[in-house]
């Protein structure tokens, strides 16, 4: 074993380092031919951005293999000699000891400073928040101009994580990952199918124009403005159905057997999450009971939630509970939205709804297959968490909230700023009825039109200002 008390050499760094960069060796190494729409980003950023970029995002999403696939564009579109990039895991048990993690980054850079003589050494450092006071690093060789480029992966499901990356405000660019949205399992699922991937092209246009225009001429009597032929609208039907029962998370599509992968996704996404990284950040001493408030709000998703009579269900006082909630928040387990006012920046005590990121955790924690989907009630809820997960990333959205008000409800409202509010309703079922909220909203907040998301085309009779589209189809907007 080395002497910790003395610094790496370039042998003893180069032969910690070989194992994680096979292309030292060899420009043919594996990566997932699958692309994300986010690898673009990165990679165009990474040459004209100065900053230190970050990959954020819950545990098992896809962060390593985004970190080489851009590696391999690197070596072989941008021609960098792989020499000149490195990756390293601060997982890797060598962290264990403390003065060793002490000298190792300060060694790393000055071996790199001696090997390549001031030419730009491409630093991939991967699970970074397992690095104690990591940002000082960081922060230190990028005020020195140091010839490095950074880029970095942790988990958001550590809060320490979170407050470090805060330290480095101005010198990092963050871009955050979550679990596949619904259009991209239909490019994943489908990649071989042209006219399918056309459309969802096509959808995904109309859905930008919406976005940025908020105005779009719907109202005629066509209830489809896409013009979705059928094989298209029954293909995505069935991908939708299948999106509901396995989720987001690429690792565990890969797993046969249904028992094994929920157990995997359980394991991977709510014990180490919670008894772990909120254990470390918080120094709980009862992980358990946050465990529990977390599993009585997967009951039904998209739930009211009333801390006072949550805390009475589960036997933990309301003040844990509200200390609680931002945790799981931050840990991204769940998100929560507040009640609609005109005032979003008012700080606001009450009500809230909340949401699960991915409902494959819901589907393994109770153990729930394809016979899911004969849940009709519960269908809608599913449904109506899709569509909170899409609104998340409205183009423009300053707060995202949910109307109840006098016997009125509507599920979502987008406020896009001036006085500008975009009611959404999900009636995910067989036939549509009760639009009263949504259409009084439009009159009380004079607003010119509303979103109506179905199961299936609908003839629009109530309201010209409504536009009704279907979930498989509203999916793709974003």
């Amino acid at each position: 074993m080395k002497n910790s008390n003395n610094p790496f050499n370039q042998v003893e760094l180069e032969t910690i380092l070989s194992t994680y960069n096979p292309w030292w060796k060899t420009s043919e190494f594996a990566t997932e031919v699958f692309r994300r729409p986010i690898f673009g980003r990165v990679y165009k950023d990474l040459f004209s951005l100065r900053q230190i970029l970050s990959i954020t995002g819950p545990r098992r999403v896809g962060k390593t293999t985004l970190l080489k696939q851009v590696i391999k564009e690197l070596i072989s579109v941008k021609r960098v000699d792989p020499s000149q990039i490195v990756y390293f895991s601060f997982d890797d048990p060598l962290m264990m000891e403390p003065v060793t993690r002490e000298r190792f980054f300060d060694d790393l850079m000055r071996w790199a400073d001696t090997k390549h003589h001031g030419h730009v050494v491409y630093f991939f450092l991967d699970e970074i928040q397992r690095f104690e006071r990591w940002e000082l690093y960081l922060k230190k060789y990028y005020d020195l101009n140091f010839p490095v480029k950074f880029v970095i992966s942790g988990s958001a499901s550590s809060p320490i994580f979170k407050k470090s990356r805060e330290s480095l405000l101005g010198r990092v660019k963050d871009y955050h990952l979550l679990p596949f949205s619904f259009k991209e399992y239909v490019y994943f699922s489908k990649a071989g199918d042209a006219e399918l991937l056309e459309f969802v092209k096509r959808a995904h246009d109309f859905g930008v124009k919406l976005q940025r225009d908020t105005i779009i001429d719907w109202q005629r009597a066509d209830p489809d403005p896409l013009g979705v032929p059928p094989r298209i609208f029954d293909e995505l039907t069935g991908l939708l159905n299948r999106y509901f029962v396995e989720g987001g998370f690429p690792e565990a599509w890969t797993i046969p057997d249904l028992v094994e992968r929920q157990a995997y996704l359980f394991d991977n996404q709510i014990q180490k999450v919670i008894f772990e990284d909120l254990v470390i950040a918080t120094e709980f001493r009862k992980p358990e009971n946050i465990k529990r408030f977390y599993l009585s709000l997967i009951e039904q998703p998209g739930q009211e939630v009333n801390l006072e009579s949550a805390s009475g269900k589960i036997g933990v006082s309301r003040g844990m509970l509200e200390k609680y909630l931002p945790l799981l928040e931050m840990t991204e387990l769940v998100k929560s939205i507040p009640k609609f006012s005109k005032r979003p920046l008012k700080f606001r005590r009450g009500m809230v709804k909340c949401y699960l990121i991915d409902l494959a955790l819901r589907n393994a924690i109770l153990k729930l297959g394809d016979r899911l989907l004969d849940d009709k009630v519960m269908m809608g809820f599913y449904a109506e968490n899709l569509v909170f997960n899409a609104l998340r990333s409205f183009e423009g959205i300053i707060e995202l909230s949910f109307y109840k008000e006098n016997k009125k409800d509507i599920d979502f409202v987008v406020n896009l700023g001036g006085k500008r509010y975009l009611p959404v309703e999900v009636k995910y079922r067989d036939s549509v009825d009760d639009l009263g909220s949504i259409t009084h909203f439009l009159k009380r907040y004079d607003q010119k039109f509303g979103i109506v998301v179905t199961k299936k085309f609908e003839k629009n009779t109530e309201d010209n200002r409504l536009l009704f589209i279907p979930l498989p189809i509203f999916l793709l907007f974003f």
